[in-house]
């Protein structure tokens, strides 16, 4: 894929991470950037190669943090903490409201900050950039461990992040076919039916979890449910699936008896014990194979051979929401992009 440019250098119009363009010699000028500069702003190979970058670079020094709690009524908060990548000038916090009955289901904020001074660089929409970098480091880590010549996908839950892994596997690797499950039939039409108008591929729509992963290499799971939707006898020898929706306590999608027969990659192990996929089936730490980063940098192997089931398990971690933020608010210091506003005004 295209190299972006390295994670921390700034953007040729200042010599810091706002520089001139930001006002910094009189007041702070915090860019707000939407949705739709946010589409604009991103695409598929220069977010995959940040994403990349962020899980070989060394480890932050911080730890990551989730703190979620329950709203009144049918939704939770979720504050994301600290987003740090190793080069980058800058660190994220990341506050959610999720709302799985509205459209978007998932609304906030992305704080984008000056790592030396704390200045507030950027506001960022936080259903793009979460749609973004957990399609995107799904599809990275479905290319890294699924078989060299998987081609056939089911996609389960035909959704935004759904929509985004898609979009970064076709980047990364030649696909064939689509299977498409969802528990509204005319979305799941409709995503089918966008796909083999973009890429060509066969694309048809299936009735439940099971059936779709029956006629798949590859499985990709982004769903709401709290009941694993799959189980081992659902899952063929060789087969990659990637589970999305394992997030917070509570929520499943795999069987444990599907993760004891897979080989199990998360993104971070204590939270995916903690409110991922492991945990809440009632497995442990040593159910875990390895993290994504240790598979990316060879210290742990991914796939190893042709008839082992895989499985990649991330919770997602703030880091990710930094990287993504990060090229956005570059892009739009050269382009213009965004609305300036100033919070001490």
């Amino acid at each position: 894929m295209p190299r972006e440019p390295p994670l921390g250098q700034p953007g040729p119009r200042g010599t810091g991470p706002g520089g001139p363009a930001h006002g910094w010699e009189d007041r702070p000028v915090t860019l707000l950037l939407s949705r739709s500069d946010l589409e604009r702003l991103l695409d598929v190979d220069a977010c995959l190669t940040a994403l990349e970058q962020g899980f070989v670079a060394a480890p932050p020094t911080v730890g990551p943090q989730r703190i979620r709690t329950d709203l009144p009524g049918p939704g939770t908060a979720t504050a994301l903490i600290p987003g740090l990548v190793e080069g980058v000038p800058a660190y994220t916090v990341k506050v959610n409201a999720k709302f799985p009955g509205a459209r978007p289901a998932l609304r906030g904020v992305v704080c984008l900050h000056d790592l030396e001074s704390g200045e507030l660089l950027a506001l960022v929409d936080s259903a793009t950039v979460t749609a973004w970098r957990t399609g995107l480091a799904a599809a990275l880590g479905t290319h890294v461990l699924a078989r060299p010549g998987a081609a056939t996908v089911a996609v389960v839950g035909a959704g935004a992040q759904a929509e985004l892994v898609m979009r970064g596997l076709a980047a990364l690797r030649p696909l064939d076919r689509l299977v498409v499950a969802d528990l509204d039939a005319r979305r799941a039409a409709d995503f089918a039916e966008r796909h083999a108008a973009v890429s060509g591929t066969g694309c048809d729509v299936v009735s439940d979890a099971a059936v779709a992963a029956g006629s798949a290499e590859i499985v990709v799971l982004a769903t709401w449910s709290r009941e694993p939707l799959l189980h081992a006898e659902d899952v063929g020898a060789g087969v990659h699936v990637t589970s999305l929706g394992a997030d917070e306590p509570g929520k499943s999608e795999l069987a444990a008896g599907l993760l004891r027969a897979g080989r199990v990659i998360v993104d971070d192990v204590p939270l995916a014990v903690a409110m991922g996929a492991l945990g809440n089936v009632g497995l442990t730490a040593d159910d875990a194979a390895g993290t994504l980063a240790q598979v990316l940098r060879g210290e742990v192997p991914g796939r190893r051979d042709d008839d082992e089931i895989t499985v990649y398990a991330p919770v997602g971690l703030p880091w990710q929401d930094l990287a993504l933020a990060w090229v956005a608010y570059r892009r739009a210091l050269d382009s213009g992009a965004g609305l300036e506003f100033e919070f001490l005004g």
